[in-house]
């Protein structure tokens, strides 16, 4: 089995031989107008779909919000002071049990 220069250890690729039908990107027709009308008619309704669904959503009231902002705001505090005080105890147990200092 013969190994693949840019890929060490790879099998080497056999060159594949193209169907005569299936041309380069840069080769290919341009689309038709039906295809391209078929094309925007999909993003349409597509689009009118994100709108119908958006005017669904149930939005937060301000004070919902409001709500939301502060206790993330709190736990992200809290979680921060737990790791800063879980630090300095480990950092004091294993400054005792080694007996140095950091």
């Amino acid at each position: 089995m013969k190994s693949n220069p840019s890929r060490p250890g790879a099998p080497a690729r056999q060159a594949a031989s193209r169907p005569a039908g299936n041309r380069p990107a840069a080769n290919r027709p341009s689309m038709t107008p039906a295809q391209r009308a078929a094309n925007a008619q999909r993003v349409s309704e597509s689009l009118r779909g994100v709108i119908t669904e958006m005017r669904r959503v149930t939005w937060p009231t301000r004070e919902e919000w409001i709500a939301a902002t502060l206790l993330t705001i709190a736990l992200v505090v809290g979680v921060g002071v737990f790791t800063f005080a879980a630090d300095w105890v480990f950092g004091q147990v294993f400054g005792l049990l080694t007996g140095g200092t950091r």
